[in-house]
């Protein structure tokens, strides 16, 4: 497999007892900043550009301060399928956030959006569609739609105004007059004028006056919007605070490895729907949770398929959202499932994680599969392994947690390896220290001679955290093959457990006098 190209990064660069790290320890700091202060002076006589002189000038790391905010209120979007829920939550957030299809049962799970009309923010919930006694995953998306409905402070219900009421919609009205919260009827798909006398057939629900709508066209959302802003309450009654800032973790995957049940096994609860039916998830799910005393914003997003450019409609959307979800996050918990063979769609999603410069941590599910001393699971295990090592080589640094999402066996230790990965992504060597180990790294192994030249570093500088990048001015290119031996004694030396390693170079001439 290509990813055993890094498998030995490094290793014709390794010769004898290295006492690089014991250097290190007994280097004074404040020698140390001194040399790098030399160093940076004499990149005086080497010809450098404005976005140089910027770099040299120094990294300040911004802290940021944790506050407790008020929760926002919530707003719920329910309805029977196909009648245009997630289009009005495109509408009202103003892009293409939510899938959209003109195919019923599109979304599945109740997922969470930011929305702002009038400078006041609140958060808008698109669910499933609601069917009475509906089975199987069809169950599960309704229950969902219930669950948002219990968990808002206003609802909005639309209903297919040129289809009109249907018994489904009856049904959903006594639901909604259950519980009691403020509702308010939308009739979507009024297009125009013409239409708007379809709209007024609905005031025999008993919600009161409809409100006509055309999600797609925008046509009436914005006085809905004004309506609902004259009930919806400052602060939420319902939704926890948040505390500002929890880490944002997205869980990435194939199809069916378990992400959606390590979700509601996290938050203790049936958060999204869980199916033997592959490609279940399709919008990326958020959902705050409490592990290890700490919260935590997990997001579940859609499996990705081996070939997104042969995906259609739904799916090719919901590979795009979970692209966009892993960007949102900080770390990523990639879902291996241990029963079948590690493979190249697993170690695709990997190399994405990394292309993204996030934080990584290795889930690998369905250990209580594997439980017992049964010489094919003894089999399974050695050849796992093997597999780990062979394929997965090159992200040997990132943490392993062997877990069941499905019994939640060992899912407390999924914490400490978070924060370890997002420990080393935010991890800063000072300028003085990195600089003293490319000297000591160079002393001892030398970068080999190319064409009768051979490059030097000259100075080198963290350039950000988040991923770690590291910026080196050499007098000519490094070899791929030094510069992963860079990253690799980088490791050995500060760790950086968890997070990629970014080494960028520049090459600079000296000054023509």
């Amino acid at each position: 497999m290509s990813d055993q190209r890094s498998q030995h990064d490094g290793d014709e660069y390794e010769a004898g007892p290295d006492r690089l790290e014991e250097k290190l320890a007994n280097l004074d700091e404040e020698l140390a900043d001194q040399r790098a202060a030399a160093l940076r002076a004499s990149l005086a006589d080497y010809d450098l550009d404005d976005e140089d002189a910027e770099l040299l000038g120094g990294f300040t790391a911004g802290g940021e301060v944790v506050q407790v905010l008020p929760a926002l209120p919530v707003v719920a979007i329910v309805g029977r399928p196909n009648v245009g829920k997630s289009a009005l939550v495109n509408r009202i957030l103003g892009r293409r956030e939510a899938v959209v299809e003109d195919t019923p049962g599109v979304t599945r799970d109740r997922v969470t959006y930011k929305a702002e009309w009038m400078d006041r923010k609140f958060t808008i919930v698109d669910t499933g569609g609601w069917e009475p006694d509906a089975r199987g995953i069809d169950r599960s998306v309704a229950a969902q739609a219930e669950i948002a409905i219990d968990l808002c402070d206003v609802v909005l219900f639309v209903v297919d105004a040129m289809v009109g009421a249907t018994s489904t919609d009856e049904q959903v009205v006594r639901l909604l007059r259950k519980s009691g919260k403020p509702v308010f009827l939308v009739a979507n798909k009024i297009d125009d004028q013409r239409h708007e006398p379809e709209a007024a057939a609905l005031w025999n629900l008993g919600l009161g006056e409809p409100h006509p709508v055309s999600a797609i066209h925008g046509r009436g959302v914005a006085d809905l919007l004004d309506e609902m802003m004259k009930v919806l309450p400052s602060v939420s009654a319902v939704a926890k605070n948040e505390l500002g800032g929890p880490r944002r973790v997205a869980i990435l995957g194939r199809p069916n490895v378990g992400k959606s049940s390590l979700l509601n096994k996290a938050a203790g609860e049936e958060r999204v729907v869980v199916n033997d039916l592959a490609g279940t998830t399709r919008d990326p799910v958020d959902e705050i949770v409490e592990l290890g005393g700490k919260l935590w914003r997990l997001v579940d997003t859609a499996g990705i398929r081996r070939r997104v450019h042969l995906q259609q409609g739904a799916d090719f959307y919901a590979s795009l959202r979970t692209s966009a979800a892993l960007e949102k996050a900080e770390v990523a918990v990639v879902v291996l499932d241990i029963t079948e063979q590690v493979s190249e769609q697993d170690v695709r999603i990997i190399d994405l994680v990394l292309e993204s410069g996030r934080a990584l941590v290795l889930a690998f599910n369905k250990w209580d599969r594997l439980n017992d001393d049964d010489m094919e699971n003894i089999d399974r295990r050695r050849y796992l392994e093997r597999e780990i090592e062979q394929d997965l080589a090159h992200v040997a640094w990132a943490p392993r947690v062997n877990l069941s999402a499905r019994t939640g066996r060992h899912l407390d230790k999924l914490v400490p390896a978070l924060e370890t990965a997002l420990e080393s992504w935010d991890q800063r060597i000072p300028t003085g220290k990195f600089n003293a180990f490319l000297a000591e790294l160079i002393a001892e192994h030398p970068h080999p001679l190319r064409g009768g030249k051979q490059p030097r570093i000259l100075f080198g500088t963290q350039a950000s955290t988040r991923p770690p990048t590291f910026v080196l001015f050499t007098t000519g290119f490094l070899d791929p093959g030094y510069r992963r031996f860079i990253q690799r004694r980088l490791r050995e030396i500060f760790g950086f457990q968890g997070s990629p390693i970014v080494v960028n170079m520049r090459v600079r001439e000296k000054r023509q006098r």
